[in-house]
């Protein structure tokens, strides 16, 4: 594989957990951030976090000295950067900043300028065209999605997405990226959602309509899903834990872009949550009251 040095944009919930497992995949990390205490933060959790796994293998029978220097090792693999210039020699260069598409364009119309001709684009996103970004780029035959789960440590899918100009090659260089860091990777298009919210988010929205039209209380919705169906919890549940603001842009982004898509629809009771500055789980919060992760 072509693939050695790997650089990540980003080093939030999503972006320090991609630093992690790739370098715990033996790939060299550049990890990006504009701000000093935020890159501190993100290589912090990756640190805590490559120590808790050590911890758990020791548990599992594995030798501690050798656990120790595996987490060790994967730690000494990245290197912190405030200076986007590092990322210039990176193969691969995958972006996991705020969702705004204007932001994440100007970003790889940067990267486009400033990376050596060989680099692969990659981008993070849950719903934002890969095509759009590509095309910001000025490269967009070199570049794909690689949209990570949370927490990207365990979560194991990872949905390489392509568009219509994604080049065969860099298809298959991240597709076996995405196997080298421990993921199982799907293939997709450049479709609203790609496969995995392209599904979940219409049905969060359907459990919403289904509250919002007085058919079940939100706990037998959530009831009947989770113990019906053998979801880990219920759609309104989800949907809280995932952020209404979140789900909210998602939705209000391809209405935007496929107007005439019926399973787009946007319910009114989510509007309002969010109106009201009550976001779900991040805010103690939405459907449901919540204290940290747990519902109260």
């Amino acid at each position: 594989m072509a693939i050695r040095k790997v650089g990540v944009i980003g080093c939030g919930l999503m972006g320090h957990g991609i630093v992690q497992v790739a370098a715990q995949g033996g790939f060299d990390v550049v990890a990006f951030e504009s701000d000093k205490g935020a890159l501190d933060k993100g290589l912090g959790r990756v640190e805590k976090s490559l120590a808790k796994l050590a911890e758990k293998a020791i548990e599992k029978g594995k030798p501690k000295d050798k656990a120790e220097a595996d987490a060790k090792a994967a730690f000494g693999r990245i290197k912190g950067t405030l200076d986007k210039r590092d990322l210039a020699d990176c193969d691969l260069v995958i972006e996991a900043i705020v969702e705004d598409l204007g932001v994440k364009k100007k970003l790889f119309a940067e990267l486009g300028a400033a990376c050596k001709p060989g680099t692969i684009f990659a981008s993070n996103t849950s719903s934002f065209p890969i095509g759009e970004m590509g095309a910001a780029s000025g490269r967009a035959e070199r570049m794909v999605g690689l949209h990570f789960f949370n927490p990207v440590q365990l979560m194991k899918l990872v949905e390489v997405v392509r568009s219509s100009a994604t080049s065969d090659e860099v298809f298959a260089e991240a597709r076996a990226f995405g196997e080298a860091v421990g993921k199982t990777p799907v293939a997709c298009k450049d479709t609203p959602g790609f496969v995995v919210n392209r599904l979940l988010v219409p049905y969060m929205t359907q459990a919403l309509l289904m509250l919002e039209r007085g058919d079940a209380s939100k706990e037998d919705i959530d009831a009947a899903m989770q113990f019906g169906c053998g979801h880990p919890m219920g759609p309104i549940t989800l949907t809280d834990y995932v952020g209404l603001d979140t789900t909210l842009s998602i939705l209000e982004g391809w209405v935007e872009r496929y107007p005439g898509e019926q399973a787009f629809a946007i319910p009114a009771v989510l509007r309002q949550k969010v109106k009201e500055g009550k976001l779900g789980r991040k805010s103690g919060e939405g459907f449901y009251r919540w204290e940290g992760d747990k519902k109260s």
